[in-house]
């Protein structure tokens, strides 16, 4: 069976339809989604969460499935270093009051949703 590729439009929904899954899952956990697709010069973060006083920096990854490694595998070391520089950005400009953040990863393979709370730690 081939890959499958999403392109243009159709890339953006199904990166979309991900996302929606994420938060459906993240507030069916009690928390609450403060931003979606926060953008600035430095990247994009796909959602800004707060779980009691936490602010959260939730990447989302989704894959049709597992046979080049799962939602979760897909985030790399590079991209938790660009989310990080953009959580930056995103505490300089909102200046949120939360006293703590972290940064959680929902992987979707497939139709299993995954939330992986506390997955890395901004260096």
């Amino acid at each position: 069976m081939g890959r499958i590729r999403f392109r243009g439009r159709d890339r953006i929904e199904h990166g979309d339809a991900g996302e929606t899954l994420a938060v459906e899952l993240l507030r069916r956990c009690g928390v609450r989604v403060v931003e979606r697709n926060f953008r600035c010069r430095q990247g994009e973060i796909d959602l800004v969460c707060l779980d009691g006083d936490t602010l959260v920096f939730v990447e989302v990854r989704r894959r049709s499935s597992d046979r080049y490694g799962t939602g979760i595998q897909a985030v790399t070391d590079a991209k938790t270093a660009q989310v990080a520089r953009v959580a930056e950005a995103y505490l300089s400009a909102r200046q949120p009051k939360a006293s703590r953040c972290r940064f959680d990863v929902v992987g979707i393979t497939a139709d299993h949703v995954q939330w992986l709370p506390d997955a890395f730690r901004a260096d």
